[in-house]
């Protein structure tokens, strides 16, 4: 049977598989409400929120697949399917039921988050404490303080979180940021959408993706979902996305498939740290883990 053109609309889809990622073409046939896949395609592309049923890829076995295509935020387009987006549900409430809420960010309001995102760079929460314990005793917790302070007597406090005269010049530099744009005032800061206040994170030195996705979700309360080792190494372990794959498709896999909440966001990505520490460490502690079976 044949299609006019006007009949026929294409489009390129992204979604995760157990494989890795994968890229395929499907075309809509307009007056039959359904879609095929055609062919492998290189090009990603969107159209408006949609759902196509499609088979599977070739050599796939997970049957037929229900592709969404939905406009995420300031994120943009992206396609995910349906059963990604129930399975990240059902492994945080498999996390919050075997471990409970985390109440993470641990810290004394916003600024100390903010410093304490800094300072966790390469070292455990344990250390980070020590050091902002010591910010605290020397009456330096603020930004007043870190800015007019020294370098060098900033990096003897902050010792305790490992790679201290590094992150002494992050801090200050953070700090600098802060005072210069913001008067030093969280209040300021908050009055800036989410975009533009990332992209202004990521340009002050020593501040990547993790480290700005932290300060904006755990100090500022936006819902921007928190990408780590842990994540990846979670997601990647249960076939859901290659460890391979960028920050950016991770945190897109997030934010397609989640509602945008900051609180759940904040929550979600505690729990997959517990998980990573208790059980799914570098060599990984199976037995009595909440996401035993998920993939049975």
């Amino acid at each position: 049977m044949q299609k006019k053109q006007a009949d026929l609309q294409c489009v390129s889809l992204s979604f995760p598989g157990s494989g890795g990622s994968a890229v395929v073409k499907a075309c809509r046939i307009m007056s039959l409400g359904m879609a095929v896949v055609v062919s492998p395609h290189r090009q990603v592309g969107a159209l408006p929120a949609a759902c196509y049923n499609s088979p599977a890829p070739a050599g796939g076995s997970r049957g037929s697949r229900s592709l969404h295509v939905g406009y995420v935020g300031q994120w943009g387009m992206r396609v995910v399917e349906p059963d990604t987006k129930g399975l990240l549900m059902d492994i945080f409430r498999r996390l919050h039921s075997a471990f409970g809420p985390q109440h993470w960010w641990p810290g004394d309001g916003p600024f100390e988050v903010m410093v304490g995102a800094i300072l966790t760079q390469n070292t455990n929460w344990t250390n980070v404490e020590r050091a902002i314990e010591n910010l605290k005793r020397a009456k330096a917790l603020t930004p007043a303080a870190i800015n007019r302070m020294s370098q060098e007597r900033l990096a003897g406090l902050i010792r305790p979180a490992g790679y201290f005269n590094i992150k002494a010049g992050r801090l200050k530099s953070f700090v600098g940021f802060f005072i210069e744009r913001y008067f030093g005032r969280v209040s300021r800061m908050k009055d800036v959408d989410t975009p533009t206040l990332r992209r202004q994170l990521l340009k002050v030195h020593g501040i990547g993706p993790e480290t700005a996705d932290s300060i904006l979700l755990y100090a500022l309360g936006r819902p921007v979902f928190v990408i780590d080792a842990y994540t990846k190494r979670v997601l990647s372990r249960h076939g859901i996305m290659d460890a391979s794959e960028s920050y950016e498709r991770f945190q897109e896999l997030f934010h397609a498939a989640l509602p945008h909440d900051a609180g759940l966001f904040n929550e979600y990505h505690a729990l997959l740290v517990r998980l990573g520490k208790e059980f799914c460490r570098p060599k990984p502690r199976c037995e009595g883990c909440p996401l035993s079976g998920l993939l049975s």
